[in-house]
C-alpha cells in the first residue's frame, strides 16, 4: 500500500508506519546522545504511552535510563487494507528498538480508565517487574467512563464565564478567521474535569499502592500546560484549565500517599507543542505557528522529546529540581520568557491572510503536525509500497 496524508480539520485520517518508526528512531537517537541519566528510574509505568509526551517519557526512561517499561494505551492496529493509528505504529517501533537493545518492553492496549485495565496492569507488574519506581500519567482522551459510577463523561473545549471570539487559523483553508465559542455550562465544566482532571490519576496511584506494586522512593508525575495570556481564555481559564487545576488539587493527596514510601508526586508543566490534542484547540495552531517563529529565532525551540529529556535530567532526577511556588516542576520557562511572549503578542496583532507565512512559522507547524502521523519525516520514501500491518509481539 502506498500511503499519502489526507488531512481533515485537526486530524490526519491516514498514517504512515515507516514514517512513524523513523520518527521514533530520531527521538531515541536524540536521548542517547545525552548519555545515561544518573540515578534514573528502573521500572516505569507509562499511562498514555503511545504519542506525544507519554511516548517521549517512555523513550527517555528506556533509552536514557535503561529502564524496563510497561506502557498502557488505547490504539487501533493496522490491517491489510487500512492503516492503524499513529500511536499503534509508534508503539510497534518502540518495541522493535527496545527489544533490539535487550530492554524489557511490554504494553497493554485498552481503556486505561477501566478497572479491568488497572488490574491487568497490576498483574503484569507483579509478574514481571515486582514494583515500579516511576508512574507517568499522560492520558489524553475526549471521554471517560468512571468505573465506580458507570457514568460516561465527555470533555469540551470552551471558555468559562463568557462567550469567546478569538482569532485562529483555519488549517484546511490556511486563512486567519474568528472562532466563536460559547461559555461552558457548569455540567460541561464538571464533565471536562471528570475526563481530564486528576481523579483517574489518583485512582491509579491508590490502586497501585494498595496492590503493593510501588517501590520505595516511587515517583509519579502528570503533565499540564499553563501558557500565557494569549491562550488563557480558552485554555487555563477555560474548561481544560479547570481540569488541569484539578491536577494541582489532587497531587497534594497523591504526594502524601507516596511520602509514606519516601516517594514524591508532582505536576510537571511542559511547553506548547503540536499534538493531536492541541491541534483540536482553535487558538493553538496560530499560537504555535507564532511561537515556533519566535523560539526558533531565539534558538530555544523544543518539541516533546527535548522537553521530556530535560524534565527527567533537570528535575525528576536532577539534584536541583526546577520548581515553581506551588510545587510544580517546570520545563516550560523558555516559552514564557518575556521577550518571547512580547514578540508573540506583537506578531499576533499584525498577522493576517497576506502575511501569515511571513510573520508565522505555519509551515513549521504543518510539518510537525504531519510528523505526528508519520509524514514528512527525513529519509522516508513516501512513494514506496509499505505494509500497514505491524504487530506488537509483547502486547499483553
Amino acid at each position: 500500500m502506498i500511503i499519502k496524508p489526507r488531512v481533515r480539520g485537526f486530524m490526519c485520517v491516514t498514517t504512515h508506519p515507516v514514517g512513524c518508526e523513523a520518527n521514533v528512531k530520531q527521538q531515541i537517537d536524540y536521548v542517547k546522545s545525552f548519555g545515561a541519566i544518573p540515578n534514573g528510574p528502573k521500572n516505569v509505568l507509562i499511562l498514555g504511552a503511545s504519542t506525544g509526551y507519554g511516548l517521549a517519557s517512555r523513550i527517555v526512561s528506556a533509552f536514557g535510563s535503561g529502564a524496563k517499561t510497561l506502557g498502557v494505551f488505547f490504539e487501533r492496529e493496522g490491517t491489510a487494507d487500512k492503516p492503524g493509528t499513529p500511536g499503534w505504529y509508534n508503539s510497534a517501533a518502540f518495541h522493535k528498538f527496545a527489544e533490539a537493545e535487550g530492554l524489557y518492553a511490554k504494553s497493554i492496549n485498552g481503556d486505561a480508565f477501566s478497572d479491568e485495565i488497572k488490574q491487568k496492569t497490576i498483574d503484569a507488574i507483579k509478574q514481571d517487574l515486582g514494583k515500579v519506581d516511576l508512574v507517568i500519567y499522560s492520558l489524553a482522551a475526549p471521554r471517560r467512563t468512571n468505573p465506580k459510577t458507570g457514568i460516561t463523561h465527555n470533555s469540551t473545549l470552551k471558555p468559562i464565564g463568557k462567550d469567546l471570539v478569538q482569532n485562529g487559523i483555519d488549517t484546511d483553508k490556511e486563512i486567519i478567521k474568528s472562532f466563536t465559542l460559547p461559555a461552558a455550562t457548569q455540567e460541561e465544566i464538571d464533565n471536562t474535569v471528570a475526563v481530564m482532571g486528576g481523579e483517574d490519576w489518583q485512582m491509579w496511584i491508590d490502586e497501585l499502592a494498595d496492590a503493593d506494586v510501588l517501590a520505595e522512593g516511587a515517583k509519579t508525575t502528570a503533565y499540564t500546560y499553563l501558557g500565557e495570556k494569549i491562550t488563557w481564555d480558552i485554555y487555563w481559564d477555560g474548561t481544560i484549565g479547570a481540569a488541569k487545576k484539578d491536577l494541582d488539587k489532587r497531587v497534594i493527596d497523591i504526594r502524601s500517599k507516596l511520602a509514606t514510601l519516601g516517594g514524591d508526586a508532582r505536576v510537571s508543566v511542559l511547553k506548547a507543542v503540536v499534538t493531536q490534542a492541541s491541534a483540536a484547540i482553535p487558538v493553538m495552531p496560530l499560537y504555535l505557528a507564532l511561537l515556533f517563529k519566535t523560539m526558533k529565532a531565539e534558538g530555544t525551540h523544543e518539541g516533546c522529546i527535548e522537553q521530556v529529556n530535560g524534565l527527567f535530567r533537570d528535575s525528576l532526577y536532577g539534584a536541583t529540581p526546577i520548581l515553581d511556588d506551588t510545587g510544580r516542576l517546570r520545563a516550560d520557562l523558555k516559552e514564557l520568557q518575556p521577550q518571547v511572549q512580547d514578540k508573540v503578542n506583537a506578531l499576533w496583532a499584525q498577522i493576517n491572510n497576506d502575511n501569515i507565512n511571513e510573520l508565522s512559522d505555519f509551515a513549521g507547524y504543518k510539518h510537525e503536525f504531519l510528523k505526528l502521523f508519520g509524514f514528512e519525516v527525513d529519509g522516508v520514501d513516501y512513494d514506496a509500497d509499505v505494509n500497514p500491518e505491524a504487530p506488537i509481539a509483547n502486547l499483553l
